[in-house]
């Protein structure tokens, strides 16, 4: 068996999908973007937040509430592919994020973003 410190290394070393994803509203097709270094585990927080009512954008919030889980879907946008060597990847996706937005403008009656950031 293994001992905690074994499975926690381990778990540092796995790679996950990191990249851009959308949550589309079906219903309306309104978008929400959003970046992670760990696409899976952001989006669960974001589907737990919203099942909970407690979602920090209150419009999406609102949607999900009136159209239901059902009406939503995750999508991935554009995936980062980790090199060799550890490196942090949060400024390529925020820029790649920011590209996303510019291209998509997700904003007003086309999204949950606000005004252009």
């Amino acid at each position: 068996m293994k001992t905690k410190k074994q499975l926690t290394e381990e778990y540092k070393r796995l790679k996950f999908p990191m990249g851009v994803f959308l949550v589309r509203n079906m219903t309306n097709g309104k978008l929400f973007l959003d970046s992670a270094v760990n696409m899976e585990a952001r989006w669960n927080r974001h589907r737990f937040q919203l099942n909970f009512g407690n979602h920090p954008n209150q419009e999406l919030q609102a949607d999900w509430k009136t159209f239901g889980e059902g009406s939503f879907r995750f999508e991935v946008l554009s995936e980062l592919k980790a090199r060799e060597e550890e490196q942090d990847y949060r400024e390529e996706l925020v820029e790649l994020e920011r590209l996303c937005l510019e291209e998509l403008r997700p904003f007003g009656d086309a999204g949950y973003h606000g005004e252009k950031r």
